[in-house]
């Protein structure tokens, strides 16, 4: 048989092998230095199953869990366990992937045909848990195919799918590929692991009124971390899903059909308008404060439109009758110097230690004591901060909006009463799915926003973007979420039509991104995100909307 060279990128060892290798058949062969089970591979950066076979010379990487792809694919085919043990237990119910929370997914079961009554909610969990682990023990592969549209429509017909079937139906190509977990067909957004026996990290419960299928922490995915109830999270993804019900904009296809009949301009002008009455909202809960309130903390992780919040937010508050002053904790960066470093030596932007808190509360405490205050600007090109003539002295009426990653963090203000705090925490929640089962992840969102504004603003390619993004996802994970929690109220300011929006600009710049890097997987996964979804023109776009902060245009000044 004749022989091909391979390279092993997890060493750099070059390798002769078998024309026809598996990658499942590659991996005991080699040192691939993956700490757990190794999930899938990058295939000339291009993600691959480990049924895979290799016919030319290929670049292979090898990735376990703790990988960002290896964990994409981990908890994607967990779904398809939950969905497979659902169809298996309840053949007259589906299961629906409502929204990922802390650290798993929230679910439904519900019936598909009319006048069946399911059990319930705890005998369900335990039936459908016991089939999971069923299913796990018997080690089933996870298979794909690549077969015609219409072929797989045909497969899929009997299914209770039919939010897949109507993403199907508006595909353009002619090959797709489809999965099977023991005879059980569905189309899944990512590749998949080679089977069920190594999804041992998972558990099942019930939770509000849906079911909670919790994942591994790709950091320590040996072990099941307790769950990490988040109320106010999980209220403000319940809400924007009754904004999306109320629009019947819930997945992808119902969002193409709103573009193909003309009506995405009524479409923007809702989503519009429900923006700005939760910005009022929040504007009159700090004013049934007024009394003691002198402050709003704004924080958000990044592209999450903290900014245009803020700015926005200001307006109602001013229509309360508030003096409204402004402060961006950008300008209490500490000089480069004292910048604290990350263990690789690069530094650490997203560390709290990197602002100035001593002179930020002594200067709250002044403000608030009615003293004219002269706040520092930050040159980032210098690394130093500088009096540039800018002050603040609040009066009897005045508010002031202070924003920022680390807002809701108790160390930023700790010298500062909390009476005088009203905190708000802003986020984009997607709520829009591909379908019933495949959901967009809010922070897939944010990514392809900040790819946008990167660009846009300050001259990054979406390779250096994609390469930076890791690091943000650290940071937030480490200084953001664990205090998300502590806010008056959050904010959700994904917008139902937004990625309609994006296409026309991320489409191209995720393209440039050069498939000898290894961010290459990342863009190819996002531009199959995008293709599914109808371009929207920006034309219909208001100039005070979130999505003016990544696009230009907006009227607020930043």
């Amino acid at each position: 048989m004749q022989q091909i060279e391979i390279v092993i990128e997890n060493t750099g060892e070059r390798r002769m092998i078998d024309q026809g290798t598996s990658l499942s058949e590659l991996a005991p062969k080699v040192d691939h230095h993956c700490k757990y089970p190794v999930l899938c591979a990058l295939v000339n950066n291009k993600i691959k199953m480990m049924s895979y076979r290799i016919f030319k010379p290929k670049s292979v990487r090898f990735v376990d869990i703790t990988h960002r792809q290896g964990y994409r694919i981990y908890i994607t085919s967990l779904c398809f366990l939950l969905y497979k043990a659902v169809r298996d237990c309840y053949p007259k119910a589906v299961l629906t992937i409502d929204h990922w929370m802390v650290n798993g997914f929230f679910c439904k079961v519900e019936p598909v045909e009319e006048g069946y009554t399911l059990p319930p909610q705890l005998e369900i969990v335990r039936t459908v848990r016991d089939r999971m682990v069923e299913l796990q023990h018997q080690d089933l592969p996870f298979l794909s195919k690549s077969m015609l549209v219409s072929d797989a429509l045909k497969l899929i017909e009997g299914e209770p799918i039919p939010t897949t079937q109507r993403l199907l139906k508006g595909l353009t190509q002619l090959y797709i590929e489809m999965h099977f977990l023991g005879g059980t067909p569905h189309k899944w957004a990512t590749r998949l692991v080679p089977s069920t026996g190594v999804l041992t990290q998972w558990d099942l419960r019930s939770f509000a009124n849906g079911y909670l299928l919790q994942c591994p922490d790709p950091t320590m995915p040996e072990k099941l971390d307790l769950y990490q109830d988040a109320p106010k999270l999980f209220n403000i993804f319940q809400e924007h899903h009754n904004w999306a019900k109320l629009l019947n904009v819930t997945t992808v296809d119902d969002l193409n059909e709103e573009v193909r009949n003309h009506r995405e301009n009524h479409l923007i002008q809702v989503s519009e308008a429900l923006h700005e009455k939760k910005y009022a909202s929040i504007a009159d809960m700090v004013d049934q404060r007024r009394d003691k309130v002198r402050m709003v903390l704004l924080a958000g992780p990044s592209s999450s439109g903290k900014t245009t919040s803020c700015r926005r937010l200001a307006v109602q508050l001013a229509v309360l009758g508030f003096d409204v002053k402004q402060l961006s904790l950008d300008d209490y960066f500490v000089s480069r110097d004292k910048t604290p470093r990350q263990p690789n030596g690069d530094y650490d932007f997203e560390a709290i230690e990197a602002l100035d808190i001593p002179l930020l509360n002594e200067q709250l405490q002044q403000m608030f004591d009615g003293k004219e205050v002269k706040i520092p600007t930050y040159d980032f090109k210098k690394g130093e901060p500088y009096f540039s003539g800018k002050s603040i002295q609040l009066k009897k009426d005045s508010i002031l909006v202070v924003e920022g990653i680390h807002a809701l963090n108790p160390m930023l203000t700790a010298e500062i009463d909390d009476e005088l705090k009203f905190k708000v925490y802003v986020s984009a929640l997607t709520q829009i799915a591909l379908d019933k089962q495949n959901i967009i992840r809010s922070n897939d969102n944010r990514l392809i926003r900040r790819i946008v504004r990167d660009n846009n603003f300050r001259g990054y390619s979406a390779l250096a973007t994609l390469q930076r993004w890791p690091s943000v996802r650290t940071g937030e994970q480490r200084h953001i979420f664990p205090y998300q929690e502590n806010a008056d109220v959050m904010f959700n300011s994904a917008l139902l039509y937004e990625l309609g929006i994006l296409r026309p600009f991320a489409e191209p710049l995720l393209k440039m991104v050069p498939q000898s890097s290894e961010e290459y997987a990342e863009s190819v996964r996002l531009l199959s995100i995008l293709e599914l979804i109808e371009p929207i023109q920006t034309k219909f776009i208001p100039p005070t909307s979130i999505l003016r902060e990544f696009l230009g245009e907006s009227s607020f000044e930043y």
